[in-house]
């Protein structure tokens, strides 16, 4: 089965990524893979030149949804290139400001850097978007934008293209769990877990493990070494290793100019608080107590973007800074859609902004939530499921 070139939609499970288009495809349209569309992104094919006429959505269909959405797939150069500026001129500039600011005071120096996190973390979903093909219309130009911001995040891009593109083709997907998701167990598996089993997975769904050690370790260390992808290729390495070899240029010319303060103070803490934020935001899009999960014979991709990724409507700061990516169903029923026109969809359309609505104070319980309870359909904390097991 061929994989769709439509940004990171099409069927991730074969190995293959190319820009080749299938014979017939409409200008701007990436070629549509072959048999079921279970593997395929729910925006994948549908070209963004369509103006598909919305209708009573209050009964459209996850599927119907995906094309009522096609309307809002064109990025908008001149927004792109403002959204850019203003995230990357504020970060370096911050950046500069808590390197001068060592000579003076530390403590200053440290708030700045963490301060800096937030536009480290719209970088990162600027990074996102290139991924998507979301950013600019011309893939290659959202490509090395991406390659670009991927050694400012510690992301080896093609690397983390892979993987963000087989977890938008089996989020929600009970029987292909384990790339680019947070380990989710039900609650059958982990009862029948001996207690070994069971202390390393409440040890794995601890938020201190969760949110603190998981995120350094993926950042500082697991993107280093793309090891999950040793046998699809040669750019994931390449990919890898350049990422690599531009950080210790750009460490070691900082450490040489600086000193160490510059690295201990001003880059591990931006980047640390960044790593965090990320891991909190990744978490909540998917583990929500009315989330879905399904076996293969009954998941479908677009059932699962619109009723398992939830909507995080958050204040208009945290909106800004985080790109609004909590508009995540949204973004997984059609992920050509740019970051700056989620909240169009959402101003056109408000039965989306009810479904799987998450407040900022509501999402502290998902924390909590751990197993999924195949029978009711929800996530349960551990002692929920001991209670059902009682």
């Amino acid at each position: 089965m061929p994989p769709s070139n439509d940004g990171l939609d099409g069927d991730v499970r074969s190995a293959q990524w190319d820009d080749e288009r299938r014979p017939g495809a409409l200008p701007g349209q990436a070629h549509a893979p072959e048999g079921p569309s279970a593997g395929v992104s729910p925006d994948a094919g549908i070209p963004s030149c369509i103006n598909v006429p919305v209708r009573d959505n209050t009964h459209l269909s996850a599927s119907d949804w995906t094309r009522t959405l096609a309307r809002y797939r064109q990025p908008r150069p001149s927004r792109s290139v403002f959204e850019l500026a203003v995230t990357l001129v504020p970060f370096v500039a911050l950046w500069a400001a808590a390197w001068w600011m060592l000579t003076i005071s530390t403590a200053i120096a440290l708030a700045l850097a963490l301060a800096n996190a937030a536009f480290l973390v719209r970088l990162f979903i600027i990074q996102h978007d290139c991924g998507h093909g979301s950013l600019f219309r011309d893939r290659r130009l959202c490509d090395w934008i991406g390659r670009v911001l991927g050694v400012v995040t510690l992301t080896p891009y093609d690397v983390w293209r892979r993987t963000h593109a087989i977890h938008h083709a089996s989020a929600g997907n009970l029987d292909r769990r384990g790339v680019g998701d947070i380990p989710t167990l039900t609650v059958t598996e982990y009862q029948q877990k001996g207690w070994l089993g069971q202390a390393l997975y409440r040890t794995i769904r601890n938020p201190i493990f969760l949110f603190a050690v998981v995120p350094f370790y993926t950042f500082f260390f697991q993107n280093r070494l793309p090891v999950h992808l040793m046998r699809s290729g040669w750019r994931y390495w390449m990919s890898a290793m350049a990422t690599n070899a531009a950080i210790a240029l750009i460490l070691t010319t900082v450490v040489w100019l600086g000193g160490w303060d510059v690295l201990l103070f001003v880059f591990l803490p931006t980047m640390f608080l960044a790593a965090i934020a990320g891991m909190w935001f990744f978490y909540v899009q998917h583990q929500f107590e009315e989330t879905s999960w399904q076996h293969e014979d009954s998941w479908n991709i677009h059932e699962a973007a619109l009723h398992g990724s939830s909507y995080y409507d958050l204040p208009r700061i945290l909106r800004w800074i985080t790109g609004n990516i909590g508009v995540h169903h949204v973004h997984h029923l059609a992920s050509r859609i740019p970051f700056y026109r989620l909240p169009e969809v959402i101003a056109d359309h408000a039965i989306l902004a009810q479904t799987r609505h998450i407040t900022l104070w509501e999402s502290f319980h998902c924390a909590r939530l751990h197993l999924w309870d195949e029978k009711h359909r929800k996530l349960l904390s551990f002692a929920e499921a001991r209670t059902l097991a009682a």
